[in-house]
């Protein structure tokens, strides 16, 4: 059995935990528990050293943001003024259509994903981010495809005993 420390490492039940999880996300402790043979206090016991770690942050459902009408993904370089990190990631996050942002190192400052319904609409979001104060300069480029959409499993899969 794995150790509590919070410190600790995933191991090859934490593994076949979120593995399952993220399969089918709406099973109960309950079932998780009868599906890989562990007593139900295991799971919860687990699923809270997840969750208390940051490992686990929830359950949200997966959304196709084209199906929702967002069919253009681009991702944006930012440059920003020196000492405006915060309040320009505070800009960002007020527009909608700003995905995710990530301090990055090497062109730019800040690695933006932004979603929108058309070339004209993304326009309107490049005026948008441009405008937030401190923002600099922004280079932008235009998702053609997604060949490997965001995943977890091959990291959790590497986890698992080899048979």
């Amino acid at each position: 059995m794995a150790s509590t420390d919070p410190e600790q490492p995933l191991d090859a039940l934490d593994a076949r935990l979120l593995l399952l999880l993220t399969d089918e996300p709406r099973l109960g402790v309950l079932e998780c528990s009868r599906r890989l043979s562990v007593a139900r206090g295991t799971v919860q016991a687990r699923l809270d050293r997840l969750v208390a770690r940051g490992v686990l942050g929830g359950f949200p459902p997966e959304l196709d943001l084209a199906a929702m009408g967002y069919g253009l993904t681009a991702f944006a370089v930012v440059e920003i003024a020196q000492g405006r990190r915060q309040e320009v990631s505070e800009g960002l996050a007020a527009i909608s259509e700003v995905c995710e942002v990530h301090a990055t190192t090497g062109q730019g400052d800040l690695f933006v994903r932004v979603v929108a319904r058309s070339n004209d609409d993304l326009q309107r979001v490049i005026d948008e981010i441009v405008a937030v104060p401190g923002v600099q300069r922004l280079s932008t480029s235009i998702a053609l495809s997604t060949p490997v959409p965001p995943r977890v499993r091959p990291l959790l899969t590497k986890l698992l005993p080899t048979r």
